[in-house]
């Protein structure tokens, strides 16, 4: 399909720099509020809510090009004849009207089959055009024009996106026919980013399954002669893992040296050294809070508290007050494992705190009892996880591509 794009010699500002072969001639200017309308949702009472019922859509059930499902709310099904105006339907777009840019995106989706004849609440609205809604969606997508969005309803806390803020945007349109055969280009490219998208959530789920049948020993592995590994021990942590705390870097510090810090909302799953964008000092701990490739960490309390990652390539970073490092003698990429289990994670959570935030201490961890495996079957099983945790990985950076792919061709195929 991208082989049929020509990149246009024009010079007008209303002709995309990339175009489809086929099209040509400048692009109509116009008003945001020529080109599409926000049609805002009802302001259902929250005592109308049921348990079973018409779904509501509400801000919180729309995500970034991504209808979410984690608290799904519902009305009286009579309410679907009493407020018809207000059904959704199945192909619809919404956008949350409030707070509606996170991370420069504008929290927008399509309804799909789940979401179909659901009821629009307030401050949630649908988009209402006589041009291609799939193109209009796409646009929405576009760097500029959101930032134009967001630049005109500054001011307000919290933000709110008003028709009447944004409708003066000038915007260039093309004909109906284009309009189709650019949204049909790009729902390909979301479809292949959904299905990718689907496969590391199937991933996720299966490795989810597995780990419980491993560490529950439902499923074991066999030693090279076929033969079956000796029992688990149960132990605690201490028998088998050090740790080491953080460093109290001085904050009044930060960001006066070359000195990376990982701090706790540094924590990811996997930690990119060479891509690090935290802070900085002008401190030089001693060697023993250094981390280094293949080490993992955890947070130890605040709002990353538990999450564990992994280093995933070599530079020279140090781990912050609050920060853990792993360390062991045995199959360290075992217990990586081991940490993330729904059992050891459970047990942190179920550990009692006396600050408003969750924390646990270094001895905490120490004391979790386990059935740990011998040494040869603890690297049978962190292989065949971490075989799957690269799966995962590899899928992830093609959605990454793809995503940095689609966000190039966004600036040029439109004015």
């Amino acid at each position: 399909m991208e082989k049929q794009l020509n990149g246009s010699t024009e010079r007008s500002r209303s002709v995309p720099k990339l175009r489809f072969p086929e099209f040509k001639g400048e692009w109509e200017k116009k008003k945001l509020g020529e080109v599409f309308s926000i049609f805002n949702g009802y302001a259902f009472a929250s005592n109308e809510s049921v348990e079973n019922g018409t779904l509501w859509v509400k801000i919180a059930d729309v995500g970034i090009q991504e209808m979410k499902k984690d608290n799904l709310s519902f009305l009286p099904i009579s309410f679907n004849k009493k407020h018809s105006k207000f059904l959704l339907k199945k192909g619809d777009f919404v956008i949350a009207l409030t707070r509606p840019i996170l991370n420069g995106k504008l929290k927008m989706a399509q309804i799909d089959d789940f979401f179909n004849d659901s009821l629009l609440n307030q401050r949630v609205g649908k988009i209402e055009t006589n041009n291609s809604k799939e193109f209009i969606y796409s646009y929405l997508q576009k760097d500029d024009l959101i930032k134009a969005i967001e630049n005109n309803i500054a001011g307000s806390d919290p933000p709110n996106l008003s028709p009447s803020e944004i409708n003066t945007i000038q915007l260039a349109i093309p004909s109906i026919p284009e309009q189709s055969r650019i949204a049909s280009f790009f729902s390909a490219i979301d479809e292949k980013l959904k299905l990718e998208t689907q496969r590391i959530a199937a991933l996720k789920q299966y490795k989810k399954g597995v780990m419980q049948k491993l560490f529950s020993q439902e499923l074991r592995f066999k030693d090279e002669n076929g033969k079956e590994f000796p029992d688990w021990e149960v132990k605690k942590l201490e028998e088998v893992l050090d740790i080491q705390g953080g460093y109290a870097f001085k904050s009044n510090l930060f960001n006066q040296g070359n000195i990376k810090v990982i701090r706790i909302g540094d924590i990811v799953q996997n930690i990119e050294l060479k891509k690090f964008s935290g802070v900085f000092s002008s401190e030089t701990p001693q060697d023993k809070f250094l981390v280094k490739k293949n080490d993992f960490v955890m947070a130890l309390s605040g709002a990353t508290f538990g999450k564990v990652g992994k280093i995933k390539d070599d530079d020279v970073a140090y781990i912050n007050q609050r920060v853990a490092i792993f360390k062991t003698k045995f199959c360290l990429e075992f217990f990586y494992q081991l940490v993330q289990s729904d059992d050891f994670k459970n047990y942190i959570n179920s550990i009692p705190t006396a600050s408003a935030q969750p924390n646990i201490s270094n001895s905490d961890i120490l004391n979790y009892l386990s059935k740990i495996p011998e040494v040869i079957e603890q690297t049978k099983i962190a292989n065949f996880l971490s075989a799957i945790d690269d799966k995962i990985d590899c899928t992830q950076s093609k959605i990454q591509q793809m995503q940095e792919y689609k966000k190039g061709l966004l600036q040029q195929m439109f004015c």
